[in-house]
């Protein structure tokens, strides 16, 4: 097992944006496609994704100026709820899909002056009927990319939740967003829909 981590580990080091986007996107290709119960797919998707999805970043972009509004403790909890809205939302698009490919586009590298700097990746998510356009916002960090934000036919999932997070806060306290995802997010939450 380790060797194999290990092995893992030292090709994604030297993956581009666009290799390594493939890499996880063939893994949940293979995990969608198999015959696994649903819940038993869900658990695998989200353990592939938790070395792809930059949720913290996600959090603090979709809480944008309301950040400040949270204490420490409130900032920490928000972010680990966060994570497994992000995630669910995220699992179940895919699971929408049956049998599902990907198109790989390409990639853009971004000279923003960071250590390993940012790219984007153009895919697509290809059906017998249908083909998505979507695209992933990454950051470099170490041996991996991160996704900060995904677009989906041009909509960002980051933004939709910060206008939803915006509209919940104009007229609630931030005790009040945590009390909604710990019932739908928390550990024995049930929440799997992408609306608060």
């Amino acid at each position: 097992m380790w060797v194999w981590a290990s092995l893992l580990a030292t090709a994604w080091a030297a993956a581009t944006p666009l290799e390594y986007t493939k890499q996880i996107l063939e893994q949940t290709r293979t995990i969608v496609a198999s015959d696994h119960t649903h819940n038993a797919k869900l658990i695998e998707l989200s353990d592939v994704l938790k070395n792809f999805l930059d949720t913290d970043t996600m959090g603090k972009t979709a809480l944008d100026k309301h950040w400040a509004q949270f204490s420490a403790a409130q900032q920490k909890e928000f972010l680990s709820l966060f994570r497994a809205l992000f995630q669910r939302t995220y699992v179940q698009k895919l699971l929408l899909f049956d049998k599902p490919d990907f198109g790989y586009v390409g990639e853009t590298r971004n000279a923003d002056g960071s250590a390993g700097g940012t790219a984007r990746v153009d895919t697509k998510i290809i059906t017998p009927r249908d083909e998505f356009a979507v695209v992933y916002e990454l950051r470099a960090e170490r041996e991996r990319w991160l996704a900060t934000d995904i677009r989906i036919e041009d909509l960002s999932l980051t933004a939709n939740f910060r206008r939803q997070m915006d509209r919940l806060l104009s007229k609630s306290s931030p005790e009040d967003l945590l009390n909604r995802m710990r019932r739908k997010y928390g550990p024995s939450g049930q929440g799997a829909e992408d609306e608060l």
